[in-house]
């Protein structure tokens, strides 16, 4: 892309690029209208903050202006930026310089023994100089990458606002400038990739239009309506006239929505495919009606990110939670949808933060052999705090759809690795995750900012003028800035506790410091106990009481300003600064303290950074500190304040060295090359993704002849050490009774259990199918008798087994031999585990060479037992005969022995829906069986196999699950009951989303 798409921007003459140029410009101070909100009005937005300055003779801050004016370089910083401007020369890509001598890249995969020698290989083949994506392809041939990278986040870098004529204003949207950046660079030539960002809308804002005057003005103002029903002119006779119906929502023409994309995908910097959030029933071929467009923001917002900043609500019914959820779902099942669009073998799929963790095992299931790599760029709570969430498994489950899981620290990755663990039981360590027979490779990428921008625009005169403007005003005082969002997570109020105990205890520098405090409005919408204006006031009521207590008719020790900055404000302000005061109590990507030293390059004025911000770990040379501990952190003041001079410029010297060699360019590059590598050590793996229950749950429905196929034991009901108290529940027993009542469903239960224990548990539901003993015994729907199908089979090696086993009964305690009347099972599950394992591999050996060579058994192992039965009778023959009878119609039906077409229900036909779920090695037959069956007897899409069970095991299935509960939701989904199995009552949480994600809308 890198090359084509500098072509296409200095030559192309399309419609779109020229209407990008003749784009309308915002509206002058006089036009602006309150339907902007506060952080887009200029009357807020352009208070000079600093003394002198007037915003008369500040640089243009237009934000359209600055964007589409393709003659200026950027003057966006990671406070306001547009990532779509950045020059080619502000880019600290890295160096283009060929060295004296470059490894041939067929050479950098001979002789590697792990992905890390890979990596090693490629970072010093390319050292010095650009890396080339045939260097990257030669790295790793077996990838055959197509040398195209998506990058999927939840918002475009554009803010959006549309009129009705059609046309579309693009601004920049606030926050997340290093993430914006490093698309910035991933688009630009100093890449070797070709790149393109799907990203949804965002909130598209649409002014009042204002209505033209006419030529003459009316005789009265009573055909004019009203701005309301209250303002409306009455009638005469005292009658107000009806209320017309308000209209909901945003309406777009199909043609403007096709104007906005073809804008996107062809603007000059970032390519950018955007994502249309909507119901189904609201969008047509004529256009789309957006309705409270910031509901698909709503869980994230309203629940991850306050839990993973450690905040955690009171508990509530649920019923907002529900629909949240379901939104939550249907986003990122949209994300996945148009990915797929655009996708194509090869290419590589990076996702960003906590609005898309369902979206890695989204694309998984529906490309097993897709690239992806995940980053959070907030921070990921322990165990115990992740335990609080209600939908844990789903979020843990769709972020271990990824090849690579990026965090910003070590702790956070640690803390992933463990809940993977603690609440998935799945096999980790400090690098990894073993899930669904593959391996996630865990990470800690520190991301960085485009620091050569930032020192451009740091110098430039506008930003000069304001530092003297801002050392002339306090030029007997030392300054302490801190800009920060206002939300709770920030730390300003223990910002302001801290600075009041210095003052408390140093009271020798009341009249000497001042706090310059900059708190930009929240863009989360987080809900819950602390909204924005608690916080707002509680940081108002600190710096009343300080000002009030500390301060003087002349002199105010803080300077608070509730507001946004221009870019020019904010790096004076940086540069003017004497000491950078950061205080988050929880954060993941900090950039205030990376700007911070690179304005700090001449005056080196120490950084006061908290020890839980995201950046905190790779700053190692900043002061830390523990904003709860208030005097420690006036201590840390005072010793900033007092520092020497050669103690001060050794610190900004490291640090300022780490911020521009780790810049985000840096990050982006490293991060890929490790997504490669990783890629490489696990191509052979063979990845089974979780059960896609939308796509099950769209071919059932679109299905009229449906088998099912049930293990018993791992299945339906969870393992246990007593193997008779593994008995159905209530809601096992009420979802199988409604699923077997639909006449075109046919369900079985095939388990190794005897004839009678599966009698007695389940017999009572005369619907159901079974198979007893793995298809030794048989017994129809409708059928109260039993098939032998094992009778005409010599049953003498029974006696060779039964005198084996009893030797080994003997010798462990706590296992026990169950006879059944074609096999036999040893059991172990009540014996110490250790012993159990190790004689029960003795056991295995000394079968295979004594019985098992005289007769034709097979010695089969299971969870903690060993059993042996006939070598022909297997579950993977019932399931050939259950597949070839209901294909033939000679199948059994509840309540009679006749055929279904004697039956008169309407089975004429082949299947057109199987599922089959089962736990163990003795599944893996009907897996294979069914795998044979496929694109014969079965159309291959139409078949679902599932394991249950460990995520390590390598398996047949198409698909997994990971315990017993999650098949009986998958069946109440089928069946559409609720969580007791009855039908008619409220879907679970996640049945809600699925049906949700299929229908196009929340059902009521």
């Amino acid at each position: 892309m890198a090359e084509n798409n500098q072509a296409q921007d200095t030559t192309t003459t399309s419609d779109a690029a020229h209407e990008i140029e003749q784009m309308p410009l915002a509206k002058s101070d006089s036009q602006e209208s309150e339907d902007l909100p506060p952080h887009l009005r200029n009357s807020v937005t352009e208070i000079p903050v600093t003394p002198g300055v007037t915003p008369g003779i500040l640089p243009s801050t237009n934000m359209t202006q600055s964007i589409f004016d393709s003659g200026k370089a950027s003057s966006l910083g990671s406070f306001i930026q547009d990532p779509a401007e950045q020059e080619n020369g502000v880019s600290n890509a890295p160096p283009t310089q060929p060295p004296s001598e470059i490894s041939s890249p067929t050479n950098l995969v001979k002789g590697a023994t792990s992905h890390q020698e890979v990596l090693r290989r490629m970072s010093v083949s390319t050292k010095g100089r650009r890396e080339s994506i045939s260097e990257i392809k030669a790295a790793a041939p077996d990838l055959a990458l197509s040398g195209n990278i998506i990058s999927v986040t939840f918002t475009t870098p554009h803010s959006l606002r549309y009129h009705k004529s059609g046309e579309w204003e693009l601004g920049y949207r606030r926050g997340q400038s290093a993430l914006f950046d490093s698309f910035s660079y991933l688009s630009s030539d100093d890449a070797p990739w070709n790149h393109t960002v799907v990203a949804w809308t965002g909130e598209i804002e649409s002014p009042n239009e204002t209505v033209s005057a006419p030529d003459t003005l009316p005789d009265t103002t009573a055909s004019i309506p009203g701005l309301s029903h209250l303002s409306a002119p009455i009638p005469l006779d005292g009658e107000a006239p009806p209320t017309p119906p308000e209209v909901d929502g945003l309406w777009i023409p199909r043609e403007h929505q096709l104007r906005l994309e073809n804008l996107l995908v062809h603007h000059k910097r970032i390519k950018t495919i955007p994502v249309w959030l909507t119901d189904d029933s609201e969008a047509s071929d004529e256009g789309i009606t957006l309705n409270d467009q910031a509901r698909w923001r709503r869980y994230a917002e309203h629940t991850l990110y306050p839990l993973f900043h450690y905040k955690q609500h009171e508990p509530n019914d649920g019923r907002s939670e529900r629909v949240e959820w379901a939104d939550y779902f249907r986003t990122n099942l949209k994300f996945a949808n148009k990915i797929i669009e655009v996708y194509k073998p090869g290419d590589i799929v990076v996702i960003h933060d906590y609005y898309l963790l369902l979206l890695p095992s989204m694309l998984r299931q529906r490309m097993p052999n897709m690239y992806i790599t995940f980053f959070l760029h907030c921070p990921f709570p322990s165990s115990e705090f992740l335990r609080c969430l209600p939908r844990r498994k789903e979020v843990l489950e769709g972020m271990l759809g990824a090849n690579l899981v990026g965090f910003q620290s070590y702790s956070y990755s640690r803390h992933f690795a463990s809940c993977c663990t603690r609440i998935l039981d799945f096999p980790s360590d400090s690098v990894g995750v073993d899930a669904y027979g593959s391996r996630v490779e865990v990470g800690v990428f520190p991301i960085g900012i485009d620091a050569a921008k930032v020192e451009q625009m740091a110098w430039t005169k506008d930003v000069s003028e304001m530092y003297d403007a801002l050392k002339e005003l306090y030029k007997d005082k030392k300054i302490i800035v801190g800009r920060d969002r206002l939300d709770s997570v920030r730390g300003v109020a223990q910002k302001l506790m801290a600075f009041e105990r210095f003052l408390e205890i140093y009271p020798d520098w009341r009249e000497k410091v001042v706090l310059i405090q900059v708190t930009s409005p929240n863009t989360i919408e987080e809900g819950g106990e602390e909204p924005e204006n608690k916080v707002a006031s509680r940081v108002n009521e600190l710096v009343m009481r300080i000002n009030g207590t500390y301060g003087s008719l002349g002199f105010s020790p803080v300077q608070h300003y509730p507001q946004y900055l221009s870019p020019e404000e904010y790096f004076a302000l940086l540069r003017a600064a004497d000491i950078g005061l950061i205080t988050s109590v929880r954060d993941g990507m900090n950039t205030t303290s990376l700007e911070y030293v690179v304005c700090q390059r001449d005056t080196h004025g120490p950084l006061i950074l908290s020890e839980f911000s995201g950046t905190a770990g790779s700053l190692r040379d900043a002061i830390h500190i523990n904003p709860w501990d208030l005097t420690d952190v006036a201590h840390q003041i005072y010793h900033a304040l007092t520092m020497s001079d050669e103690k001060r410029t050794a610190m900004q010297s490291s640090l300022y060295r780490h911020v521009t060699t780790q810049n985000v360019q840096s990050w982006i590059a490293k991060f890929l090359r490790k997504l490669v590598g990783t890629l490489a050590s696990t191509k052979s793996n063979n990845v089974t993704p979780l059960l896609d229950r939308t796509l099950m749950l769209k071919r059932y429905r679109n299905a009229k002849k449906r088998l099912f196929m049930f293990d018993y034991d791992g299945t339906l009901t969870p393992i246990v050490r007593d193997p008779q108290a593994a008995v159905p529940s209530e809601r096992v027993i009420h979802t199988l009774k409604t699923l077997a009542a639909d006449h075109r469903n046919a369900v079985w239960i095939i388990s190794g259990r005897d004839q009678d224990f599966l009698q007695q548990h389940l017999g009572h539901i005369s619907e159901l199918g079974f198979s007893a003993e793995h298809g030794s015994f048989i017994r129809h729907p409708g059928k109260s008798t039993w098939e032998n199908l094992a009778e005409k089979l010599d049953m003498g090696w029974q006696a060779d087994v039964i005198e084996v086993f009893q030797k080994y009964t003997d010798r462990v305690p706590g296992s026990f031999i169950e006879r059944k009347r074609c096999a036999l099972t040893w059991h172990y599950r009540q014996a110490d585990p250790e012993q159990g394992i190790h004689a029960s591999q003795a056991l295995h050996k000394e079968l295979e060479a004594t019985v098992v060579q005289k007769w034709d058994v097979d010695v089969m192992k299971g969870k903690a037992n060993l059993e042996v039965r006939p070598t022909f009778i297997n579950k993977g023959e019932i399931a050939k005969r259950l597949v070839n009878d209901y294909n033939s119609d000679i199948a059994y039906i509840a309540a009679t022995g006749k055929s279904s077409l004697q039956n008169g229900k309407g089975r004429e036909g082949k299947l057109d829906f199987v599922l089959c779920m089962g736990d163990d090695f003795t599944d893996e037959d009907m897996f294979r069986a069914l795998n044979g069956l496929s694109g014969t007897q079965v159309e291959t899409e139409h078949v679902f196999t599932v394991t249950i069970g460990a995520s390590t095991k390598v398996t047949l299935a198409k698909w997994h699950m990971l315990e017993p509960e999650d098949v009986i939701e998958a069946t109440a989904l089928l069946a559409g009951v609720g969580l007791s199995g009855e039908a008619g009552e409220q879907l679970s949480q996640v049945n809600l989303a699925t049906v949700a994600g299929l229908e196009g809308r929340v059902p009521q």
